[in-house]
């Protein structure tokens, strides 16, 4: 069926003032007859963008209605055997537990699944799979990396690094200008794991072969196992505090995200570890500030050099809904390459499919080679199951917590969890 033509950015702000986040329904209504299809998105800077698009969709025909729903609680829905129909989420260990059990149904005869690059449907698979299947869509993609101010750097005579040494000099070279190198806001602990942790780890560690040799070795994680948390860790969390104690401001532990996006944006420092997500924020305060981006060398070879990178959002239609062929038709509208070409240019995201858009944001620029070329790595914070209070354990570290005891503390979570699973 037809879509109408895109919209701007400026309608889709309008609508996004108008919005109740915690609003169930979407569009107007539609005859009796129509079938109803439950659509949840997690992502509250995508409502505006979604919700726009379900109005078209409801207006465009008579045969399905689709509502928003933006509030679900997932875990009670599935378990109830009432989820919603179609699901548009961030994708990660949490979500996987729905795939393993076998409770999103097979989209694999979908023309859509066709589309996805094979590199970031492997995404999907480093956390689950059901024998079979294939239960989620990867719709957008975030990379993320070192987020820099490229005034700085010219103004200084800086290269962008290649290798931990050449890192170590930029920062030598701008604390010896008076320049904070690094940004840090330890006081939330998700930034800490997200940035500085995913990215120390990431740039040194095959992260989905050590998650795949650790589920390999289930309970026997700890001190005489082939690979664990403190062996396989433990150097490249050694440099990340490192980099810590010598090239953050002082201040770094009070300081929460909307300090950094705010400090950053003022020329606090010439770095900043954060995902595109920050831009936006930064952009409210000096919205010409020039930025680049580029990935946090770890190794002493340039062909290390990889981008941390998670599902922004992926479809999944669940087997317990009732109305399947309607929500693949919604599926479908929402796959149509306009549409997601156009969210990933407005929320700074990589296409996932063969013939999406290419990346034209100069702020994210920087990542695109080693996006096409899958030099990347989802974030191993993000591997480890939340029951396991991973993004405490480095703030800790952070703040001067010890190394190899608290990685020693991971192994012996990691194994007690293995155990009960």
């Amino acid at each position: 069926m037809p879509r109408p033509l895109p919209r701007s950015l400026r309608t889709i702000a309008a609508a996004a003032s108008m919005i109740v986040l915690g609003s169930t329904l979407a569009g107007c209504a539609t005859a009796d007859s129509s079938e109803t299809v439950r659509f949840h998105l997690s992502k509250p800077e995508a409502i505006p963008y979604f919700r726009e698009l379900i109005k078209e969709y409801n207006a465009s025909q008579d045969d399905v209605t689709v509502v928003f729903d933006t509030s679900a609680n997932l875990q009670a829905g599935f378990l109830r055997g009432n989820p919603p129909d179609l699901g548009l989420l961030n994708y990660n260990m949490e979500m996987a537990r729905f795939m393993e059990r076998g409770a999103l149904s097979d989209l694999s005869d979908m023309p859509e699944a066709d589309r996805i690059l094979p590199s970031v449907q492997d995404l999907v698979d480093q956390y689950a799979t059901y024998p079979g299947r294939t239960s989620v869509l990867p719709y957008s993609v975030m990379a993320a990396s070192v987020i820099y101010n490229t005034e700085i750097f010219e103004q200084q005579g800086l290269e962008v690094p290649q290798t931990y040494d050449e890192l170590i000099a930029v920062c030598d070279a701008l604390t010896a200008a008076g320049i904070t190198p690094f940004y840090g806001t330890f006081k939330d602990p998700w930034t800490v794991a997200q940035g500085w942790f995913d990215y120390t780890v990431g740039g040194e560690v095959d992260v989905s072969d050590f998650y795949d040799k650790l589920n390999d070795q289930g309970t026997e994680v700890g001190a005489d196992s082939a690979v664990s948390f403190e062996k396989t860790f433990a150097e490249p969390v050694d440099r990340m505090r490192f980099l810590i104690d010598n090239y953050t401001n002082a201040d770094a532990a009070s300081k929460a995200y909307g300090d950094g996006n705010l400090a950053f944006a003022q020329g606090q420092s010439a770095m900043y570890l954060q995902g595109p997500w920050a831009l936006g924020e930064i952009a409210k305060t000096s919205p010409d500030l020039p930025i680049g981006t580029f990935p946090l060398p770890m190794t002493d070879d340039p062909a290390d050099l990889r981008v941390r990178v998670n599902i922004d959002l992926a479809a999944w239609i669940p087997e317990a809904s009732r109305h399947k062929d309607a929500a693949r038709e919604f599926l479908t509208y929402l796959f149509q390459q306009d549409v997601m070409d156009e969210y990933n240019a407005a929320q700074l995201g990589y296409g996932t499919t063969t013939n999406a858009a290419p990346a034209t944001d100069e702020r994210i620029l920087g990542m695109k080679e080693y996006y096409d070329r899958a030099a990347f790595y989802q974030g191993p914070s993000k591997a480890i199951p939340q029951t396991i209070p991973t993004d405490n354990y480095v703030q800790g570290i952070a703040l001067g917590g010890g190394i190899e005891s608290t990685l020693r503390t991971l192994d012996a979570d990691w194994a007690r969890l293995a155990l009960r699973q």
